[in-house]
């Protein structure tokens, strides 16, 4: 059955390399956690126990990833912040994953987000028949999370408005819901906490009051230092993601990734990777998970109506898409790349300008 599901929640996904993580433990595990800080650090990083082979969930500073781990066995709750496609999500549902073994208490932070989604909400036909009741409660995920001592996830809380916002000021300083339709509250378990996500493009849309901000110990999330580190995070993610989709197509070659994580990185910074040359920045935000998401079109495109290996026009297709969201202006400076960088970097990338520049005209 767990074959026709799209996409496996990380504790399914991984569920191997958490029992193996869980039945080597030697360290003290804090109250409402299935294993130590030690072990979350090993899932979240990679490693080895036993015979198993522990694959790495997030690629980058390993101090970030301590230091978010430690946040969560105290009483703060954690917010992640970075630019897009820094794996704020992904870390974030890894981190409950391998704390509680259920990631799914999540909220989607939007701009129709509301206060009820945060605290909870009543089955109106219920409430009319019956009057209030436990049994009449719609409980969110930050209510059940609090009675079961586990984390609930707040996804883009920047998106949310600030009323929302502010509705989780007493929750995390208190550490208890109230509901007064019932004369109770309801105290959180030990365990519990929220780690919370958010955008830096978005700052400004809904920004967090400093009130909230001091519930929270902030880690940012910084995109990949190095070109190999970006190559690295691509090149795992794309072979994990193209394993549940049939794509029926090669995993792309080194010199695929090293292209695309070249272009992205070159027109995210303004700049050629060795800093002789400017380049116009696209509207775009060009993230890693873009270029993960980009080379799996590509496989799909080569897979459904090619060879079933990536070509210069398999890539070419979703660099046009990526780069180009504005037609006026980013078509420009995607043009100006292709002519000034790309057309001047010999043989090798000679069939990708001549596919991208025909995407373009």
């Amino acid at each position: 059955m767990e074959q026709n599901i799209l996409r496996l929640p990380a504790e399914k996904l991984f569920e191997e390399e958490l029992n193996a993580l869980i039945k080597a433990e030697s360290d003290p595990v804090p109250t409402g956690w299935r294993m130590s800080p030690k072990s979350v650090k090993a899932y979240i990083c990679g490693g080895k126990v036993g015979k198993t082979v522990i694959t790495p969930k997030y690629i980058g500073h390993e101090r970030l990833v301590e230091i978010a781990i430690a946040t969560l066995v105290t009483d703060r709750a954690l917010l992640l912040i970075g630019e897009p496609g820094t794996a704020k999500s992904w870390l974030s549902e890894h981190l409950t994953a391998a704390i509680n073994g259920d990631s799914s208490r999540v909220i989607q932070g939007t701009a129709g987000t509301t206060e009820e989604q945060i605290r909870y909400s009543w089955n109106y036909a219920m409430l009319i028949a019956n009057g209030p009741s436990e049994a009449a409660m719609l409980k969110s995920p930050v209510f059940t999370a609090m009675e079961a001592g586990a984390i609930a996830r707040v996804e883009e809380i920047s998106r949310c408005a600030s009323e929302v916002q502010d509705t989780l000021i007493s929750l995390l300083s208190e550490k208890r819901v109230s509901v007064p339709e019932l004369n109770m509250e309801v105290p959180a378990k030990k365990g519990f906490s929220v780690i919370a996500t958010a955008n830096t493009r978005d700052k400004g849309v809904n920004d967090m009051s400093a009130a909230l901000k001091r519930r929270f110990n902030i880690v940012v999330l910084p995109s990949p230092e190095t070109l190999d580190a970006e190559m690295e995070i691509v090149r795992t993610r794309v072979e994990q993601l193209s394993g549940s989709l049939d794509l029926n197509a090669a995993l792309p070659k080194d010199a695929v990734i090293e292209k695309v994580c070249t272009i992205f990185r070159e027109l995210r910074q303004g700049e050629t990777l060795d800093k002789k040359q400017k380049v116009k920045a696209p509207s775009g935000v060009l993230s890693t998970a873009e270029a993960i998401s980009l080379l799996c079109n590509s496989m799909a495109l080569a897979g459904s109506f090619g060879s079933g290996d990536i070509s210069d026009e398999d890539i070419a297709a979703g660099l046009q898409g990526a780069v180009v969201k504005d037609e006026q202006s980013d078509k420009v400076a995607w043009k100006e790349y292709l002519e000034n960088i790309m057309k001047k970097r010999g043989s090798g990338w000679s069939g990708l300008y001549k596919a991208c520049r025909e995407l373009n005209e």
